[in-house]
C-alpha cells in the first residue's frame, strides 16, 4: 500500500480507511463530511487547524499499517 503524504487528499484517506477519521476529529477537524474538507490535503487542513502535518501523517500511516 502507498504511504500517505502531506499532499494526500483527506477524502481519499477516509475512503481508504474510515478508522482514520478519529485522527482528524482529534485535531479539531469536525466537518469531515463537508465537500471542501474532504477535498483538502493533509497539509492544508493542518495549516488551518495549527497541527503538525508530519506528526499527523505518521499517525495516519500507523493506522493504515494495522
Amino acid at each position: 500500500m502507498a504511504k500517505i503524504t502531506k499532499d494526500t487528499i483527506i477524502g481519499d484517506i477516509l475512503d481508504l480507511n474510515r478508522a482514520t477519521a478519529p485522527l482528524f476529529l482529534e485535531m479539531g477537524m469536525h466537518c469531515l463530511g463537508c465537500p471542501s474538507a474532504r477535498g483538502e490535503t493533509v497539509a492544508q487542513a493542518c495549516a488551518v487547524h495549527g497541527v503538525d502535518a508530519d506528526e499527523l501523517v505518521e499517525k495516519i500511516n500507523a493506522v493504515l499499517e494495522k
